[in-house]
């Protein structure tokens, strides 16, 4: 009997351990596994994520959705996009909010958490230092002065509402077992939403799109080259550039000066609201987050090219095309994930009837065109983001001199709470500036500096409302009526309609420069450096219905020197000449030209360069093979297809000519000093121009070498450089390893087979994980037709088949129709239908 017992008490003891085991998260190293036991459950776990495509074929579901005014009618066609008819607006946000999170319920929460520095409470350790360097960068500050802006217009608070009553909605009836499965890894719950997120994800996308500034970096090399060098070196305008609103004499008669009419109040730091202040300090020490961590997780490798989000858009007039009505295309160029960015979506009430992509965890639609007008936008990359160096009162920085009197600073306590790990305390000092966001580092410029950015200002109340009203535009005239409370970021907003007209607005609030005001650090002990205003809203730079028969942007600069105001910003070169030349040489055009240009992979800096290169090359020098390959690089046609090797070679062989010009800014950078790199047109100017320039002189040989012997050796490099390179495949496509990364970094549920077409300074810009992130083009005419694909799927679910099922086709260059229905029955057999009913409270 007592053997009995015992072998029960043990079997007990075992059992119990067992449960308690495969309930508690496993440790393996720095990061861990979730319970097994929850994740392996049969009924709740992972296995409940499989979502097949047959199941949901034809599937009929009915919702009580607490708030909603009428019924609510969704119809799926067969890219899981939903199309939703309601009687009202605010149902219509509502229901969007409820299909947008049952699709993107993780993706919307992981995009507010990156902007409120609260990825290390579910990712751990390795985000703290992203989760550091977000808070010191204000942008829960920034999301809230947005809300409290939002808040004075009623009709924006109730679409917000609407749509985070939506989202909850979801939530309330979302069971364990249908979670998302990075619930379920990560093993944290999901939170209801709030408006507040909504700003933050919107502050997420600010950042990416206007966040860039190297003051610091600008600052620290012209202090090394002196003024005269440093200007050569970095030029603010290419001759070469087709500027997107050329000078036709339309501002020749415009008085400037420190004007600040028809713009809202002189952003004095003085006038700033700021956080409030914490009642205990926290942590004060030199403590300070790493320069340049980003959600990438990478290092970044120096490179001629800056880094920031690009795109293409364009219109024609219907005296260019085929069948004489206007076209619209864009193709946004971002920093391409799984999920997808972008969701696709129609609403239809009796005001609007709209198709286009939006932005999980946003109200509304973002680029898209309903019956009568279409709409696209292009990132402006003007610099919006300047540096005040503080001049500290005391020892422990927390007082500081403005015009002459000493003032204290605020200091805002951040708990960073790590997954698994004690929490993270960390003070951020605010000035009048803003916040401190480099506290302490010993040679670099940004230490002790305040991050006056753009976003960190209240926007216009009816910033929110410029994307409802775009939804509703009939024409031209009246979309570009509607964006002029658009605040931030910056966009070139391009436009056509039925009528045919056709028109380009560069967008945004600009601050009013002084010279170069803002190119470099400013002294933050005066507040007469502060921006004296901002370029009157009537004179932004537009361009309607001229008579070449098209309007463009590729995020080049958008007027040329001859502009009365001063653009600062991170420009490209090369696309926006691309671009022109094909709209300008093109007639009778259709949907599959206007697919040509999006799919176009001929890069103008490489046609540009190798020439130049070649022509500099000491031919004696080469042996047999080099005399070759010498000779089949004249033949290439400068286009980046994904089958051809010579792109490969050329990259190889440019990327090292570039390496040894400038090694001494790639030595500083080696050092952990800050350094800016020349833009390649500038480059390839030096090399055309002045090849005896004393940059092309390689730092660790005796010899004064030139233009001429940095070219030569890099070629003679590049046999050795070819066989390890044959290794992986030498062809375009294999050679630069494109990739769409989860954005966990879950490598299970990322892309990283794909082989494309493409390159950064194509119309097609294509690099390692960046590109086009939605394709779209749109005939205006009687009935409107429209075509487009990105680079995911409607789901964000890695178990449904509609979780990557357009990215072969978008790699391969295809396209889809895109729907704009009238009605739900016009879709003859949906995927899905979902009718929604106003429920109770």
């Amino acid at each position: 009997m007592l053997k009995k017992i015992l072998f029960f008490l043990f079997s007990l003891a075992a059992t119990v351990s067992l449960i308690w085991f495969a309930d508690r998260p496993v440790p393996l190293g720095e990061v861990s596994l979730p319970p097994l036991g929850r994740l392996l459950n049969p009924f709740s776990g992972f296995w409940r994520n499989a979502e097949p495509a047959k199941v949901m074929s034809g599937l009929s579901e009915n919702f009580d959705l607490p708030g909603l005014k009428a019924p609510v009618e969704v119809v799926y066609d067969d890219l899981k996009i939903p199309h939703i008819f309601a009687q009202n607006m605010a149902d219509a946000m509502m229901v969007q909010g409820f299909v947008t999170a049952r699709d993107r319920l993780w993706q919307m929460d992981l995009v507010s958490r990156s902007a409120s520095g609260r990825l290390s409470e579910v990712m751990g350790k390795r985000t703290v230092e992203f989760d550091r360097l977000t808070r010191r960068q204000g942008m829960v500050w920034a999301a809230e002065n947005n809300l409290e802006s939002w808040k004075k217009s009623p009709e924006t608070i109730e679409h917000l509402d609407a749509y985070s009553a939506g989202v909850n909605a979801y939530i309330s009836q979302l069971s364990i077992a249908q979670r998302p499965i990075e619930f379920k890894l990560l093993n944290y719950e999901p939170e209801l939403w709030t408006t507040l997120k909504t700003s933050l994800v919107v502050e997420s996308m600010a950042r990416n799109l206007c966040g860039y500034s190297d003051d610091g970096d600008a600052t620290a090399m012209r202090d090394v080259l002196g003024e005269r060098e440093f200007q050569s070196l970095f030029p603010q305008w290419n001759p070469k550039n087709q500027p997107i609103v050329p000078d036709f004499g339309q501002w020749k008669s415009w008085k400037t000066g420190n004007e600040t009419e028809n713009t809202t109040e002189n952003p004095s730091p003085k006038v700033k609201k700021l956080p409030a202040v914490s009642e205990k300090p926290g942590n004060l020490s030199n403590d300070f987050p790493k320069f340049g961590n980003d959600f990438s997780f990478e290092n970044k490798t120096p490179s001629p090219f800056r880094a920031f989000d690009g795109s293409n858009n364009w219109a024609i007039s219907g005296k260019k095309s085929a069948s004489g009505h206007a076209f619209l295309a864009n193709d946004p160029h971002l920093s391409l994930t799984l999920p997808s960015i972008w969701f696709a979506v129609q609403i239809h009430t009796p005001e609007v009837n709209c198709f286009g992509v939006s932005l999980p965890g946003v109200p509304g639609i973002v680029i898209g065109f309903n019956e009568n007008f279409a709409w696209g936008v292009t990132n402006g990359s003007e610099d919006v983001l300047d540096w005040y160096k503080i001049s500290w009162a005391n020892a422990d920085r927390t007082a500081y001199n403005l015009d002459g009197k000493t003032k204290n600073v605020r200091l805002k306590l951040e708990t960073i709470k790590i997954k698994y790990q004690p929490d993270l305390l960390d003070t951020v000092r605010y000035t009048d500036w803003g916040p401190v966001t480099y506290d302490f580092q010993l040679g670099h410029p940004l230490a002790d500096c305040s991050m006056f950015w753009i976003s960190h200002l209240a926007p216009d109340q009816s910033q929110m409302m410029s994307l409802y009203k775009l939804n509703t535009a009939k024409t031209v005239a009246e979309g570009q009526k509607d964006i002029d409370s658009w605040d931030t970021p910056a966009q070139n907003f391009v436009m056509a309609d039925r009528e045919g007209n056709i028109g380009i607005q560069v967008q945004g609030r600009f601050p009013l420069r002084k010279n170069e005001a803002g190119r470099f650090i400013q002294d933050g002990s005066k507040s007469e450096n502060a921006w004296p205003g901002f370029i009157p809203a009537d004179r932004v730079p537009k361009y309607n219905n001229p008579g070449r028969g098209f309007v463009f942007s590729a995020n080049q600069h958008p007027v040329p020197p001859s502009f009365p105001y001063k653009f600062l910003g991170s420009f490209d070169d090369a696309r926006n000449r691309r671009i022109f030349n094909r709209l300008a040489a093109m007639d009778s055009a259709t949907v599959d030209s206007m697919k040509s240009i999006q799919l176009d992979n001929f890069n103008s800096l490489a046609a540009d360069a190798l020439p130049v290169m070649l022509k500099l090359t000491d031919t004696a020098q080469l042996d047999g093979a080099e005399k070759k390959l010498w000779d089949e690089l004249h033949g290439w046609n400068f286009k980046f297809e994904k089958e051809m090797t010579l792109p490969s070679v050329f990259e190889m062989w440019s990327d090292s000519c570039y390496h040894l010009t400038f090694d001494e800014m790639y030595a500083l950078d080696a050092a952990d000093k800050p350094a800016l790199f020349p833009d390649f047109w500038r480059w390839i100017d030096l090399m055309q121009h002045d090849p005896k320039n004393r940059f092309f002189d390689i730092q660790n040989t005796p010899e004064k070498e030139t233009a001429r012997e940095v070219v030569t050796q890099s070629f003679k490099k590049l046999t050795p450089e070819i066989a390890k390179s044959l290794l992986g495949g030498l062809e375009w496509g294999k050679y630069k390893h494109f990739k769409i990364n989860h954005l966990a970094r879950i490598d299970a549920f990322s892309r990283t087979d794909i082989q494309t077409s493409g390159h950064r300074n194509a119309p097609n810009a294509i690099s390692s994980n960046h590109g086009p992130s939605w394709r779209m083009i749109v005939e205006l005419g009687d009935t409107v037709r429209a075509v487009g694909v990105y680079p995911g799927g409607q789901s964000g679910n890695p178990g449904s088949p509609f979780y990557d099922n357009l990215v072969a086709p978008w790699a391969e260059g295809k396209y889809f129709d895109l729907q704009l229905l009238r009605n739900p029955g016009e879709l003859k057999f949906p995927l899905q239908k979902s009718t929604f009913s106003p429920g109770k409270k």
